[in-house]
């Protein structure tokens, strides 16, 4: 049995309930599914409502206690209890009939190649969006008719904005598979090797999330990849009626000690100590591959906050001429 471990990080999110009952119904083998949820909401979930709630560990959390979304995911990868493979994905999604099938018959097609990379791999990208239709009854838009194989560059606007934290984009590749590097966090699929080997920092806040995650797997070996047609759909702020209340929205923050922007702030000055190789053990850079590596792939110099190759590093150009079956260094 192939058991997938789905980790969910809400905040006030009204969608949350129906993202776990898409992932359960619309899934090819629904058994094979566990549900870790930390919901830091001001109303919980109806946990018994839930037909399946054998298989979801859930955890409700006062918002004003919420230290943010990392702090979220650290927690709930405390309840993974070794199963094969790891989604993790935000609370306003929906997916599409079979999409554990399909996401394991692509883990699977890359493990076929012989390379530590492919033996390691982390399917990731910003998924396809969806809208809201009539939430009451669970109608959504799905945009399906997209099917090609969405990678993630940098964003040219937001260059080392805060620090060495840059802001990423979303492109499009020309090929079916296609390397990767850099990784979303709201939609990550990987095997158990990715809990094992890189385990939530709750030190970061939501800037260097990212960037610091696929650094630390990269440095390790694992490889980063991007495959068409993603199963899973995303609910954009910028398309959607539906509003929900943000961590750092000033009514959620200003009962909190310890304030939004001074979690930002320890989280931009972590990002920088990881890249210039100064923490020490599993939240810091591995010794498979180092940042020459990295640059060589994106065109960036994170220590010098430096763009080497403007090509590499704002479009899918130069990842999806790389055979996606060989190592590229």
């Amino acid at each position: 049995m192939m058991k997938i471990f789905i980790s969910i990080a809400s905040y006030q999110d009204p969608l949350l309930e129906s993202t776990i009952r898409s992932a359960y119904e619309k899934s090819d083998v629904p058994k094979n599914l566990t549900f870790a949820i930390c919901d830091q909401s001001s109303i919980p979930l109806n946990i018994e409502s839930i037909e399946f709630n054998n298989q979801i560990k859930y955890e409700h959390i006062n918002p004003l206690y919420s230290e943010g979304p990392c702090w979220a995911r650290s927690r709930i990868q405390n309840s993974f209890d070794d199963e094969d493979y790891y989604l993790q994905i935000d609370s306003h999604m929906q997916f599409e009939e079979g999409w554990d099938s399909y996401l394991i018959k692509y883990i699977k097609k890359i493990q076929s190649i012989d390379y530590e990379m492919h033996q390691l791999p982390i399917i990731t990208c910003y998924p396809r969006s969806f809208d809201v239709l009539d939430i009451d009854n669970n109608k959504f838009d799905l945009n399906a008719s997209d099917s090609n194989t969405h990678t993630i560059a940098f964003r040219e606007d937001a260059m080392f904005i805060k620090e060495n934290f840059c802001r990423q984009i979303g492109s499009i590749a020309n090929k079916q598979i296609c390397h990767g590097y850099l990784v979303a966090a709201g939609f990550l699929f990987s095997t158990k090797e990715f809990v094992k080997q890189i385990p939530y920092d709750p030190d970061f806040y939501f800037y260097g999330e990212e960037i610091s995650l696929m650094l630390r797997a990269f440095t390790r070996g694992f490889g980063i990849f991007h495959i068409p047609a993603v199963p899973i759909f995303h609910l954009y702020a910028d398309i959607s009626k539906i509003k929900r209340k943000l961590h750092w929205d000033d009514e959620e923050d200003e009962k909190r000690e310890i304030k939004w922007h001074e979690r930002e702030h320890k989280s931009i000055s972590k990002l920088n100590n990881i890249i210039n190789n100064r923490v020490e053990g599993v939240f810091g850079l591995g010794k498979k591959r180092i940042l020459k590596d990295f640059e060589f792939l994106s065109g960036v110099d994170l220590i010098n906050k430096k763009i080497i190759d403007e090509n590499k590093a704002f479009s899918a150009k130069f990842i999806s001429s790389l055979p996606w079956d060989k190592n590229p260094y």
